[in-house]
């Protein structure tokens, strides 16, 4: 009797010979997230299956020293789909890879890693981590600039133009490689848009989301388009975020559903979000890793910057959408990350929060109803509201002395993590902008 890999293998290679597939591709993330990978020939494929395929990790962001570089890349037979863009004939697959270390164990640096464990340590507290993310993203006409395409508005529903039909081609083509889409719209700002997956587990979640990141750059690309997950491109419009829709279950069960309470948020649901309000300030330079993601977390955008909840009120970092009359409907939607995060990671440190603050019974205080930004400074003060990192520097001073991002994200990822960020910041504040030119080379 075939175990469910070796099932799954199989299947692997009676849908190569049956759709002439001749390359796949062979697909894994650097530790920011960036999209990782090598094609081989079917002919490879079954001992790539059995054996994983070696490569150089020492020039992968993240992963190793050149001495200690040689990796082997395991690709996973249940993330095997058919690249729909690429010909029928001579046809081309992905498949998702763990990483692991020349004695074939998990590589601690592999972001897939990360959130297994994560997701492991859920499961050992009888938990299912379910995740579904509404990735916003900008049309431009080209990577040169930000002419946009359109000039609509939130859930605009103009005449069908180039935007609306790049919606509807990548639509497609995440179902036709089986991820499923609950909703596509066009967003707040000028030439800006929103896909949102449907709710599945975070391990496929994540690999779903490096999936759709993908499909949307290569639709806009094919027509001659080019698609953005910057998080703040045009300064005077709305940024682009990943709002997080999560709940935790316990077999079929709902764990954050409670029939008795008026917002129907159980004693689980509430300690996860009261996890995640306490370490929001840690796990933003996780969820939110560039500088131009704090151009996005300031007022006036919609985006989050202080550190509140409400049942539906829109400026609050997490949200409780309104109960639906059904169980499984029950879920907190965090509003701070962004799309240029990586998901991977970003799951993994709001899972570890969240489960901190279940483990130790966290009470979750009173909700915001009001519009937060329209407090004054003293009534927030009065009422606890803290507030999210400005800036990548400071989220990083944060997240260097977190014990709890250490651990969720292990040693290995967490101290290249934390020195590659500082780089970043390095080579940005020694930059000159165009702001300080106008501003002050006339007058000094």
């Amino acid at each position: 009797m075939l175990s469910g890999r070796d099932e799954a293998k199989e299947y692997v290679l009676s849908m190569v010979r049956e759709n002439d597939v001749k390359f796949i591709r062979l697909w894994f993330t650097d530790i920011l997230g960036a999209l990782k990978g090598f094609a081989i020939t079917a002919q490879e494929l079954e001992e790539a299956l059995e054996q994983g395929v070696g490569f150089d990790g020492s020039s992968i962001e993240g992963f190793a020293r050149i001495d200690e570089s040689d990796m082997v890349a395991m690709p996973d037979p249940t993330t095997f789909r058919i690249l729909p863009w690429r010909p029928k004939q001579n046809a081309v697959a992905r498949m998702f890879c763990d990483i692991l270390t020349p004695e074939f164990k998990p590589f601690e640096g592999d972001p897939r890693y990360v959130l297994k464990r994560n997701l492991e340590r859920a499961t050992s507290l009888g938990y299912t981590y379910y995740v579904g993310p509404e990735l916003e993203f900008f049309y431009f006409k080209s990577s040169d600039g930000t002419d946009v395409l359109d000039h609509g508005g939130y859930f605009e529903q103009t005449p069908l133009d180039l935007a609306t039909e790049l919606r509807r081609e990548t639509v497609l083509t995440l179902e036709e490689m089986g991820i499923a889409v609950e909703l596509s719209h066009h967003e707040a700002a000028t030439s800006q848009h929103e896909i949102d997956l449907r709710y599945s587990d975070a391990l496929t979640m994540a690999d779903s989301v490096m999936t759709q990141r993908l499909v949307i750059k290569e639709v806009a690309i094919r027509n001659g388009l080019y698609a953005t997950f910057m998080p703040k491109p045009i300064a005077d419009v709305n940024g682009s975020g990943m709002h997080v829709h999560q709940s935790l279950f316990k077999g079929e069960t709902n764990a954050f559903f409670d029939a008795d309470d008026p917002q129907h948020l159980s004693p689980v649901a509430r300690s996860f979000v009261a996890g995640l309000m306490h370490h929001a300030p840690v796990i933003t330079a996780v969820t939110n890793q560039w500088v131009n993601s704090y151009k996005r977390l300031i007022a006036g955008y919609e985006a989050p910057v202080y550190i509140s909840w409400a049942r539906v009120n829109r400026s609050d970092l997490i949200r409780v959408p309104a109960y639906k009359g059904r169980e499984e409907s029950v879920r907190i939607e965090y509003r701070a990350p962004d799309p240029a995060c990586n998901p991977y990671l970003a799951f993994a440190v709001m899972l570890a929060a969240g489960l901190d603050g279940v483990e130790k019974e966290m009470p979750i205080p009173d909700p915001v109803e009001g519009n937060v930004y329209e407090m004054t400074d003293e009534e927030r003060e009065r009422r606890g509201i803290d507030t999210l990192p400005e800036s990548l520097w400071e989220a990083i001073l944060l997240t260097e002395k977190s014990d709890l991002v250490r651990q969720a994200l292990g040693e290995h990822v967490f101290n290249s993590f934390i020195q590659n960020k500082k780089i970043e910041w390095n080579q940005y504040k020694s930059q000159v902008t165009n702001y300080e030119l106008k501003k002050y080379l006339p007058i000094l």
